[in-house]
């Protein structure tokens, strides 16, 4: 498997510089990812993979795919380092606008600052919205790049066969500890012989009266969670008029912050998740702060 990973370098930050030198960059790169891709012609390579970094950039795609086509090879398109669908979906789609028929979805998790559990977090709705929008496309996991541990590797592998993936890929080498790169998420043939044997393959049908009756239980509570948004994005949008009348600004960063910690320490006292409630409340935070900066 060849892996057609196409970095650009690092450039300057300085204004007056920073557009030439990407365009520079951009298309010192294209020739080179165009050079990469047209050797699998005459090579009889099977398979290819985009790396997180080259499927980020939209023309080292574009010349891998001009240089792709009319190739019976099997690409595999790993989603972009950044939690960005529509890039993801370009690049698929530049694929598949080439001729190419045999395309695979790879997540393989996101960047993320800081300390974070995982090395890329899966951030799964990302890849379950992607399934939604192209149901027809193939989508393989790649547990050893999110979690970047060998002992997550089992976990998230079962999970993404839960969600509906269709495979996964894992990293395996004889001696791990001497693998050249990534050596922490690198397991031995035995013991990817082993995850394979206690991974359970789940249905995709319902057969169980019990589990529509619980979905028409969702159904009814999202309509409610739908309702109670739109009554509270009225009430902001009430609150945004008042602001305006006494001059007031949109933003309130004191009540803001006060708001996030009381409904995040209130969330998690009922088992929610602190990292999912806070994400849930910036969202609706900043389209309450949207429709108050609509108003006339």
């Amino acid at each position: 498997m060849l892996h057609a990973d196409c970095n650009t370098t690092q450039i300057t930050t300085k204004r007056d510089y920073l557009l030439p030198r990407w365009s520079e960059t951009v298309r010192r790169r294209r020739p080179l990812a165009r050079r990469r891709a047209s050797t699998l012609r005459p090579s009889g390579v099977d398979i290819l993979w985009l790396g997180a970094r080259t499927t980020t950039n939209p023309f080292a795609v574009q010349e891998i795919a001009e240089a792709l086509h009319g190739t019976d090879a099997a690409i595999l398109v790993k989603n972009p380092a950044n939690p960005d669908l529509d890039l993801w979906i370009g690049a698929l789609q530049r694929i598949h606008n080439a001729g190419i028929s045999r395309i695979s979805a790879v997540h393989r998790g996101f960047s993320s600052y800081g300390n974070r559990f995982y090395r890329n977090p899966p951030q799964w709705h990302i890849p379950i919205e992607l399934h939604r929008r192209l149901p027809s496309l193939q989508f393989i996991c790649d547990p050893s790049h999110i979690g970047g541990k060998r002992d997550l590797i089992m976990p998230l592998a079962q999970q993404a066969l839960d969600l509906g993936f269709d495979g996964i890929i894992v990293e395996s080498h004889p001696v791990p500890d001497e693998a050249l790169s990534d050596a922490s998420q690198q397991i031995t043939p035995q013991q990817l012989g082993d995850i394979l044997q206690h991974l359970k393959i789940r249905s995709g049908h319902s057969v169980d009266n019990d589990l529509q009756t619980l979905r028409q239980q969702i159904d009814q509570l999202d309509g409610e969670l739908l309702e109670i948004l739109s009554r509270r994005m009225k009430v902001s949008t009430e609150i945004g008029r008042l602001k305006k009348e006494h001059n007031l600004t949109v933003l309130q960063p004191k009540r803001y912050d006060a708001l996030m910690k009381s409904r995040v320490n209130e969330a998690e006292s009922m088992g929610l998740d602190r990292e999912f409630i806070s994400s849930l409340l910036a969202a609706i935070h900043a389209e309450s702060v949207n429709c108050q900066l609509k108003l006339d």
